[in-house]
């Protein structure tokens, strides 16, 4: 058995187990991923956090000494970008000392991400949004939908709904493998009011989760794309999120670290270390 010190933390309830791997010592296995976020035999997360230096990235060419928010899905696989996961990664960087200004950087394979934390909320650029008008369809039973594809530094595609609430998001939605190659997030919005929407999102890699950052953005973008307006409230399973589009997008949202611990992980099969 393997001993490592961990924690857990959430952004509207999109959650994620955080571990310090410094110097890539851990390099944890898609099998530590899976059981780390196993909600019966770990500790239960949509994905994992490992806080690194970039220099210890390979593809990674900026800063050497930022720290870098290498994030795999539950289910083992690397994803380039996580909105709520950076807004956490931030609040955990902080509360542990390890970066004490209210403006932390942070590599991703999605590129550079500026964090500000502001008391109980923490706003994050984003980056630039890039939309595709060029519909695809998504398929959930027998029901289709004509999709945008928005990029935000990760896969989306944006469907408009009349009801999120009569979705069945157990089974994974069909799309285009030619479109997607590398799979898509699917988010199904439905709109509320001038500037608000709500939205239900079956993440790849994961499943339905109670919120998604990079999906919200997408959600914002393909909103304003259908409706007009550069802010927008996006209402999610997990609560809410403020989203702004100008030059690039801007995410909004709370984040908390709700435990910190030791987890004792199973040795990997042959017994390497």
């Amino acid at each position: 058995m393997r001993s490592w010190s961990v924690a857990k933390g959430h952004g509207t309830e999109n959650d994620f187990v955080i571990i310090v791997d410094r110097h890539g010592m851990l390099a944890p296995s898609d099998g530590d991923v899976r059981f780390l976020c196993d909600r019966r035999a770990g500790i239960g997360g949509d994905g994992l956090l490992r806080a690194i230096k970039a220099q210890h990235i390979p593809e990674w060419d900026g800063d050497p000494d930022l720290w870098f928010m290498d994030y795999r899905n539950a289910d083992g696989s690397i994803s380039e970008m996580c909105g709520n996961g950076v807004r956490v990664f931030a609040r955990f960087l902080n509360e542990e000392g390890l970066a004490n200004d209210p403006l932390i950087p942070i590599g991703t394979r999605a590129g550079l991400r500026t964090a500000h934390l502001e008391r109980d909320l923490i706003r994050v650029d984003m980056g630039p949004v890039t939309l595709d008008e060029q519909t695809t369809p998504i398929r959930l039973g027998d029901r289709e939908w004509a999709a945008i594809g928005v990029d935000v530094g990760n896969p989306h595609a944006v469907c408009e709904v009349d009801d999120v609430d009569t979705l069945d998001l157990t089974r994974a939605p069909g799309f285009s493998s030619e479109r997607f190659p590398r799979g898509v997030n699917v988010e199904f919005v439905q709109r509320i009011s001038e500037h608000q929407v709500r939205m239900r999102v079956f993440e790849r890699g994961v499943g339905e989760t109670r919120s998604c950052g990079t999906g919200t953005v997408a959600a914002a973008a393909a909103a304003r794309h259908w409706y007009g307006g550069d802010s927008w409230q996006v209402d999610v399973l997990g609560g809410q999120l403020q989203i702004e589009l100008a030059d690039q997008a801007y995410l909004t949202g709370p984040a908390v670290v709700v435990l910190r611990g030791e987890v004792l992980l199973p040795d990997p099969p042959g017994g390497d270390h």
